[in-house]
């Protein structure tokens, strides 16, 4: 299982709701929709910067994408941004292999 960091934000829909509701525990929601597809919670946590939350997550991209577009869709959250880990070792021996092949326009 690939592991997923998606940072996102609220709308104000969803800044609404925590108005009425303080104390609202949004990581319940978060594992109710990983829950959903079969994917496994690890965390999710506020931030303060350009986006509100971070929920990382096991399992599939399309586990993942069905999450960003139910949540999104449900006017609550916007700008859900889904990155996947990486070996970036792993990553740099693809790029080097490709550097020795590789030619340039003109080249």
């Amino acid at each position: 299982m690939a592991k997923f960091y998606m940072m996102g934000n609220y709308t104000t829909q969803g800044f609404q709701g925590f108005c009425k509701d303080p104390s609202s525990d949004r990581s319940k929601a978060a594992q109710v929709a990983a829950d959903a597809v079969g994917a496994k919670m690890i965390s999710y946590s506020g931030l303060r910067g350009a986006f509100d939350f971070v929920v990382v997550a096991e399992g599939t991209f399309e586990q993942a994408a069905g999450i960003k577009m139910a949540t999104e869709a449900s006017g609550a959250l916007c700008n859900i941004t889904i990155c996947e880990e990486i070996n970036i070792n792993n990553a740099a021996g693809n790029a080097a292999k490709v550097a020795s092949a590789y030619k340039g326009p003109g080249k």
